[in-house]
């Protein structure tokens, strides 16, 4: 059998012979050698080795420009513009009019002394800033734990990786679906809720009898002899019986004191969990559904931050007897911040452009509790009688300002950590 030839005796018309049997032959590759071969030889010789990187890269770079860098500077000349015409020839130049607008206010932290369209941005922008500052740190807290626990050597670990993944292949639009079936008020929680109101009132009205009282004190007063020996230094046997005991301690306490009559409940009434206004569910569940769908993520490259650090420390670290809270604040977190400041600028950036998830799920309401600044710009420049397209324009390019500040955040301190 031979083994394939280099592209070199392939140009030169030789034949290479694959492992299938296959024939590579000289009329297949000489047109494109004939055609490129030269062109590069030149460019090489005119421009040096290290400029062929140019040559590769240039075809995504063309698709940036078209689909990336022309738009973003289209975006920011029709900022300048006026008019409700989507032709760039028909829309007269206004210069900064439309930036003008929206910070015509007495301050942008209070919305209501601000214009219509101020009121609707600085609003927006607002709830954007809140949800960023309790998504983010929220998420980074469940993802790093989950990272932590998945890094172990437990049963199944692959099993459980994948499992915490799969929110993240799932489109926006099919996880606020799913949450929207849960949420709403004849959804699946409400009707677990329902299900567990009936059940403490069965149990409120359970009469206990004289003998299950005494055996159940009789249960609490093991439970607390078993806990003063120390489950810990048992055998996993005594922790399991343990364990069980302890139950029915709790059930003890539970019936011996007669706080039955306390559990009884009215029938439960069904809450618009995603409409309520009164209290602040709606915002609470646009963090929850949006940490969930993304959590995996984040959880990944943690993990993969945890991975890199070499196992030599820890087993050091284990000789010397140092306790796991220890090994973790001096070696686990401080070698981990490189992976943990990329999450954190990247999750930052994510959760200025939320957008999919809660414009499905609550439509930005009750009122204007959840919207968010991206869904404020489509509803400027689509949704409105008058197509304000400059004002969404000059909206978005102050989005894009915050979001590049991150960015260069991002890079700086990529670079210091690098440099450290």
């Amino acid at each position: 059998m031979k083994l394939p030839l280099s592209m070199a005796d392939i140009g030169k018309g030789e034949i290479a012979s694959t492992a299938d049997g296959g024939m590579v032959m000289r009329r297949a590759v000489q047109p494109a050698l004939s055609l490129f071969g030269p062109l590069m030889k030149a460019y090489q010789r005119r421009f040096g080795a290290n400029a062929m990187a140019y040559v590769f890269i240039a075809p995504t770079l063309i698709l940036f420009g078209l689909f990336s860098f022309t738009p973003a500077i289209l975006n920011i000349w029709i900022s300048l513009t006026g008019g409700t015409s989507t032709l760039l020839s028909e829309r007269p130049f206004v210069g900064a009019e439309n930036y003008a607008t929206l910070f015509d206010c007495r301050s942008i932290l209070e919305p209501r002394s601000c214009q219509v369209s101020g009121f609707g941005f600085w609003t927006a922008m607002g709830n954007t800033f809140v949800f960023a500052l309790v998504q983010v740190p929220v998420m980074i807290v469940v993802a790093l734990v989950t990272a932590l626990v998945l890094n172990r050597d437990i049963r199944g670990r692959g099993f459980w990786r994948a499992l915490y993944f799969y929110p993240v292949m799932l489109s926006p639009v099919v996880v606020a679906v799913i949450w929207d079936w849960l949420l709403k008020r004849r959804g699946i929680l409400n009707a677990l809720l329902a299900d567990f109101a009936g059940w403490r009132n069965q149990l409120a009205q359970w009469p206990p009898t004289e003998w299950i009282g005494k055996a159940v004190v009789i249960a609490a007063l093991l439970g607390t002899t078993l806990a003063l020996l120390r489950l810990s230094a048992a055998s996993k046997l005594a922790r399991s019986i343990g364990f069980a005991v302890f139950g029915l301690a709790a059930l003890a306490i539970i019936l011996f004191l007669d706080v039955r009559p306390h559990l009884a409940t009215q029938p439960w009434q069904p809450i618009n969990w995603l409409v309520t206004e009164t209290a602040p569910w709606p915002f609470f569940w646009v963090v929850f559904v949006y940490s969930w769908s993304h959590l995996g993520l984040y959880m990944l490259i943690l993990l993969a931050g945890l991975q890199a650090i070499p196992r030599d420390i820890y087993e050091a670290a284990q000789m010397d007897g140092t306790a796991p809270w220890r090994v973790f604040w001096r070696i686990t977190l401080p070698l981990l911040m490189p992976t943990f400041l990329v999450v954190l600028v990247l999750s930052l950036i994510r959760a200025f452009q939320v957008f999919d998830e809660i414009y499905v799920l609550t439509g930005g309401g009750p009122g204007t509790a959840t919207r968010m600044v991206v869904q404020q710009i489509y509803e400027t420049a689509f949704t409105g009688e008058t197509k304000l397209y400059g004002i969404a324009a000059a909206m978005s390019v102050i989005l894009a300002g915050i979001i590049f500040v991150l960015t260069l955040a991002q890079l700086a301190l990529s670079r210091k950590n690098a440099g450290a």
